[in-house]
């Protein structure tokens, strides 16, 4: 089994500081953030911009901006959202790819998020995953239920997807599946050969998916972007809270927690010097 990757979802697009006092915004609170993610055990970095407002944007420069924060203060692997937030155009969503990081988020598809549509066109998809090819960004693809899992395997054997390949199981949004054992059970048991995953319950079921990912030999994402509370009515301190928890319960199962290399080297990512393109 290989060691257990974390990764930390640090701000997303949707929770406010009013639901969650922590949550990082600015640049350099999301480099600091970063940093003491690193230092409880994560890997990997994934990461939405915000506007000195709070609201999302998807601004190259205020990307560029935070990724170089970040690297200023620790080595991860950043992972840029092509997600953005609900409206946003294909356009706006692709431009933090054209920086260059290790890797980005590629949804395989669409759903009702919540009271929106996440609107993901086979074409747009199609065009993101070249464009992740042209600047060497690793993708890895976020599956909400089970047909975006068989979009995937028709990818795989029509070739458009460079191995080895690395999914994330995001369960319980409202529209996609539950967040729950059996679904993360049956979702772990269409995979394609030959990829690695990792999961990323929302709200409550961080915690028992992410213990169940490490005991089935998959990855783990948390992060104020899922979830905002360290146990019931108790909001986390800070994302580090949260990553050094799981970082806890997997080496106490004997799983220990992989460095930033050792996670490039699973995944399959030549470790570049990153240019302020």
């Amino acid at each position: 089994m290989d060691k257990l990757i974390i990764t930390a979802a640090l701000t997303g697009a949707e929770v406010s500081r009013e639901q969650q006092p922590a949550l990082p915004i600015t640049p350099e609170e999301i480099a600091r953030a970063a940093e003491a993610c690193v230092e409880a055990g994560a890997a990997i970095v994934h990461v939405h911009a915000r506007k000195p407002d709070g609201s999302a944007t998807q601004d190259r420069a205020i990307y560029r901006e935070i990724i170089a924060a970040i690297q200023a203060r620790c080595d991860v692997i950043v992972q840029v959202s092509t997600g953005g937030a609900v409206g946003m155009t294909p356009e706006e969503r692709l431009a933090p790819v054209t920086l260059r990081p290790e890797m980005a988020s590629l949804s395989m598809g669409s759903l009702n998020f919540g009271a929106e549509v996440f609107l993901n066109h086979p074409a747009d998809m199609e065009v993101f995953a070249q464009a992740m090819r042209d600047h060497g960004v690793k993708p890895e693809l976020e599956i909400f239920d089970t047909g975006m899992l068989g979009t995937v395997s028709r990818w795989l054997q029509k070739g458009s997807l460079p191995m080895p390949v690395h999914l994330d199981f995001v369960l319980g949004i409202r529209g996609g599946m539950d967040a729950t054992p059996e679904a993360l059970m049956y979702l772990r048991s269409q995979l394609p050969a030959g990829v690695t995953w990792s999961v990323a319950g929302i709200g409550p079921a961080q915690l028992p998916l992410g213990v169940m990912a490490i005991i089935l030999g998959g990855h783990v994402r948390v992060g104020f972007e899922d979830n905002i509370y360290f146990r019931k009515g108790e909001l986390a301190a800070s994302n580090a809270q949260l990553v050094e928890r799981i970082a806890r319960i997997s080496r106490a199962m004997d799983r220990p927690v992989a460095t930033p290399d050792e996670a490039r080297g699973i995944l399959g990512i030549a470790k570049t010097a990153w240019t302020k393109g």
